[in-house]
């Protein structure tokens, strides 16, 4: 038969020594992770969202668990006097393996 401390362990409500739940120390390990936000550029013949998405989607696929990409700048290039292509500059973070 498990004692009634064996059987709160088992579903993460045990305490630690400074009386935190395993569970809340679980959820604070998790708090206390690293991210990276590198500027990365996306281009579009045709609109600025487009560009957007292709970045993040390109983005995602050599680097793992993205989390937020924020609008930095948007900008247009210009060739012959007209728009050649639509560019969105992106902060985008995701989280360092641990």
């Amino acid at each position: 038969m498990q004692t009634t401390a064996a059987r709160l362990a088992a579903v993460g409500w045990a305490r630690t020594p400074d009386r935190q739940t395993i569970g809340e120390a679980a959820a604070k390990a998790r708090a206390a992770t690293i991210y990276r936000a590198p500027e990365i550029i996306g281009t579009s013949p045709t609109s600025w969202e487009e560009g957007a998405r292709t970045a993040v989607e390109i983005a995602g696929k050599s680097l793992r668990d993205l989390r937020v990409a924020e609008v930095i700048k948007l900008d247009i290039k210009v060739e012959n006097g007209k728009i050649a292509a639509y560019r969105a500059r992106i902060s985008l973070s995701f989280k360092y393996d641990a």
